[in-house]
């Protein structure tokens, strides 16, 4: 479901009442502009402030109101210059991230006005946008849009839940969370929840349901290797109940994006949680389309936290994946996870038919001795963004890679694991460099170029970004 962001935007005038009744019209003038040419775009919605900004008392009360309507962020715009007091006053009670927006107009210095609130803002510690320009031009406006699209991420993550199922797995510094960290830092609640739920409710799942899915995955996967010990269709029945009670965990408990443990309770004991992740990823399952509910094995959090910022950004389903060999002749990074990936990536298009029929469910690796399938395919190729959230004594980073995935020939899967999901890269910059200083053994992608988004959404944040070379 592609979701817009919704800014809000006020315009700001002088403080002196005779000044600004001179001067609202042209005030009045930049804010319609601003409002109609992102409207004609049709990637943003706007909230016009009531009445502009003349007073302290405006400041706070407009911008308070816009806060309360839910807006993701602010555009203050400049059209003549402007007290910064009231730049101030409705940062302090309105709704950031902000943006200062100024027309380049000789004959009234709304650039001044924006400079100066600039300087307010930062005084008060307030990180903030400009965007400065003629708000026709297609360049400033996609500034204006870029903002917008950070904004949203932002502001949408703060107030989520995340499911945490199980703890944490193989050892794993990388994967843990700290609860306090990401209330404080992200807004992000964190639930933890016992992987037996996922057995529990397992058993409640009704016959028709796993039928209805066990069929529907016959008709269409493109093959099913069963051998008839690990892998039979009752194990593969098993592992739709498990998914269809992962589907209703997230559903009871509002969850918006989880991890799971897996390993090695699930995986030696019961079934691989592989069919769960594909499919929590994906966006559609046997009972339709759907949105794609962020999963991340080995209930590594900060893999989760990465996948959902991605997700949140593009509306599309994420890549998770281990990062398992370079290939010198080829000269690509491969990739490939214990055992799932989104279907979505065998084409990179949500036509479930097409996904299915590049897909192969691989019995699972003996180590995984409780059994079930492995989801393998090979990733599409295409432009991507890999991003991945680490840590440095507890201090965020992201790491941000430009990358093209490319396709070759199935054997090359059988150079590593064969059964697993696997995404061939290149990378722009020699593989040393990634293997020198990347701090996690699980990064994640989508299709398309987001390295400015996801810049920008740093610095909101206020997370480090590292970008290799």
């Amino acid at each position: 479901m592609e979701k817009k962001p919704m800014i809000g935007l006020i315009g700001f005038s002088d403080g002196e009442p005779a000044v600004h009744e001179q001067l609202k019209e042209i005030v009045q003038k930049q804010v319609d502009v601003i409002a109609e040419e992102l409207e004609k775009q049709g990637e943003v919605i706007v909230l016009k402030a009531d009445r502009l900004v003349c007073s302290v008392e405006s400041a706070k009360e407009e911008a308070e109101k816009l806060k309360a309507k839910g807006v993701d962020g602010t555009i203050f715009s400049y059209g003549v210059f402007a007290f910064p007091n009231f730049s101030a006053i409705a940062a302090q009670n309105g709704k950031g991230p902000f943006l200062l927006a100024a027309n380049l107009n000789p004959d009234w210095p709304g650039m001044v006005a924006m400079l100066a609130a600039g300087g307010a803002l930062h005084h008060l510690g307030i990180e903030h946008f400009r965007a400065a320009g003629d708000f026709r031009d297609p360049k400033v406006l996609e500034k204006i849009t870029h903002f917008a699209r950070c904004a949203m991420v932002v502001s949408r993550l703060n107030g989520q839940k995340y499911g945490l199922i199980g703890g944490r797995s193989l050892g794993m510094y990388s994967s843990t969370v700290s609860m306090q960290d990401w209330q404080k830092k992200f807004g992000i609640d964190v639930d933890h929840l016992d992987q037996s739920e996922i057995l529990r409710i397992a058993e409640e799942i009704p016959e028709a349901q796993v039928e209805k899915a066990f069929g529907w995955l016959s008709e269409n996967v493109g093959e099913i290797k069963y051998n008839g010990t690990s892998f039979t269709s009752e194990k593969l029945k098993q592992q739709i109940r498990h998914y269809e009670a992962t589907k209703r965990i997230v559903q009871e408990n509002h969850y918006d994006f989880v991890g799971v443990k897996c390993h090695y309770e699930m995986s030696r004991h019961y079934c691989t949680e592989c069919l769960s992740a594909a499919f929590m990823n994906d966006p559609y399952d046997w009972d339709g389309e759907k949105e794609p509910v962020v999963f991340a094995c080995e209930a590594d959090s900060d893999a989760a936290l990465t996948m959902q910022i991605l997700h949140l950004l593009t509306g599309d389903p994420v890549v998770f994946m281990d990062v398992r060999h370079y290939d010198a002749e080829e000269d690509v990074m491969v990739f490939c996870n214990c055992g799932s990936e989104s279907t979505y990536y065998a084409t990179g298009t949500k036509d479930f038919r097409e996904n299915l029929k590049k897909t192969t469910l691989y019995p699972c690796l003996d180590i995984y001795s409780g059994g079930g399938c492995h989801v393998n395919l090979m990733t599409k190729a295409g432009k991507a963004t890999i991003a991945r959230l680490n840590r440095n004594e507890g201090k965020y980073r992201m790491t941000i890679i430009p990358a093209e995935f490319v396709e070759l020939p199935r054997e090359k899967m059988k150079e590593t694991t064969e059964e697993w999901p696997h995404v061939f890269a290149k990378l722009p910059f020699d593989h040393s460099v990634f293997l020198d200083r990347f701090d996690a053994n699980h990064c994640h992608a989508v299709y398309g170029d987001h390295v400015d988004d996801l810049k920008m959404i740093c610095r909101m944040l206020n997370v480090e970004v590292e970008m290799f070379s």
